[in-house]
């Protein structure tokens, strides 16, 4: 009888054993994903850092495309870079990013404050990219960029109260100061001159569309093909600025004293418009003109005089001409294959001119714009610490979206 208990309790014995181990081994293998949580971003552009603790393969989702992480993936214990585009809204915005592995799924909401509603006043306190909205801008600047061309300052850089001293920050009065040194690196090996420049990113910061192409970066002619009107961020445009021009080059060739571009529309290769403020020396106001340039095989440069003469250098005094530091207004506007450029000063008629580009060879397919503004420095034989300045005190532009 007793042997018999035996045989009975033996078999028992083994199964709580071998159960137990089974526990023990499902306690250990047990999957863990967690994430850190993430305080609010602010209405500029900027990057926090999201803590995982995790002992599997994760990846992440984000359909939001002012969102941006790095990395999307990993194993174990990590870190995700969070980044926010600026907020070009007074409105916080929010949107969700999950974080999977192994079937559990961890979701985080985002959270961006607006931005300050626009009063209409400039702040002297503040960065450029708090009195404008610069969402949609990069800037370039004559420093070395370690390969021996100018350095690009990129959207996310310019949005998170970027400042020099040297180039680019705000006067006193709350205006957005561009300067520009004859010395210096170019864009470019095919740029002769230097510039301190916003060139138009209507990708914002999402660098995975390509600067350049007929895409969501660029914008087209209304008169484009269907196909890249719908490939690009939208077609037509128009550009507002206000602006007062500080400080002129004074020394170096006398076909280049004196003389700046203050606006452009920039295309593949060419340029539609260069818009020049010109004073020379003996001159005590400036001339404003500029140049159509259609592209390569559809003819010659245009030249067009608005006020004063574009003269290199016996130009007289122009009566009606602007002053240095005297602020007055531009609006460069398309449609179609209609280029409008129009000067506007208070207690003043506005000075207005448009052109006809049909025959400029734009608005053929693969033809894409962007705006530009700032000061593209347009004198490379003077002294090396000569220098254009100019200070914008309104800067907006619009497309046509489909």
């Amino acid at each position: 009888m007793k042997l018999l208990r035996d045989i009975l309790i033996f078999p028992i014995f083994m199964i709580l054993i071998c159960c137990s181990s089974s526990d023990s081994n499902e306690e250990e293998q047990v999957a863990e994903l967690s994430v850190s949580s993430i305080s609010e971003f602010s209405a500029n552009g900027e990057t926090k850092l999201l803590t995982l603790t995790a002992n599997l393969y994760w990846y992440t989702e984000n359909n939001n495309d002012w969102i941006t992480l790095t990395p999307t993936n990993g194993t174990n214990n990590g870190t995700i870079n969070i980044s926010v585009s600026a907020n070009p809204t007074e409105a916080k915005r929010t949107g969700i990013i999950s974080v999977l592995g192994d079937g559990i799924s961890r979701d985080l909401t985002i959270i961006q404050a607006g931005k300050e509603p626009d009063t209409g006043e400039l702040d002297p306190n503040k960065a450029p990219s708090e009195n404008f909205d610069l969402s949609t801008w990069n800037l370039s600047i004559p420093d070395n960029n370690g390969n021996g061309t100018a350095t690009t300052i990129t959207v996310a850089q310019l949005n998170n109260n970027y400042e020099n001293d040297k180039y680019f920050y705000t006067e006193n009065d709350g205006g957005m100061v561009f300067k520009c040194p004859i010395a210096g690196f170019k864009t470019s090996a095919n740029t002769s001159y230097t510039r301190v420049e916003l060139r138009e990113m209507l990708r914002g910061t999402n660098t995975s569309i390509s600067t350049q192409g007929v895409n969501k970066n660029n914008w087209v002619f209304g008169t484009a093909p269907t196909a890249d009107k719908n490939a690009a961020f939208g077609y037509d445009g128009e550009m507002n600025a206000t602006v007062a021009v500080n400080h002129v080059t004074t020394t170096g060739s006398s076909s280049q004293l004196g003389r700046v571009i203050i606006g452009q529309i920039h295309a593949n290769d060419d340029e539609p418009i260069r818009l020049y403020y010109r004073k020379l020396v003996n001159n005590t106001l400036g001339s404003i003109y500029f140049a159509h340039e259609p592209r390569d095989g559809f003819g010659d440069e245009q030249w067009y005089e608005m006020i004063g003469s574009r003269s290199s250098s016996s130009a007289s005094n122009p009566t009606d001409g602007i002053a240095l530091n005297e602020k007055f207004s531009y609006t460069i506007k398309v449609v179609g294959d209609s280029l409008t450029v129009t000067i506007t000063r208070e207690g003043k008629a506005d000075v207005v001119k448009t052109i006809d580009m049909a025959n400029s060879g734009y608005n053929v397919g693969g033809q894409y714009m962007y705006f530009k503004a700032g000061v593209y420095n347009q004198n490379n034989s003077g002294d090396d610490d000569d220098y254009v300045q100019a200070t914008f005190y309104a800067l907006e532009k619009s497309h046509t979206t489909n």
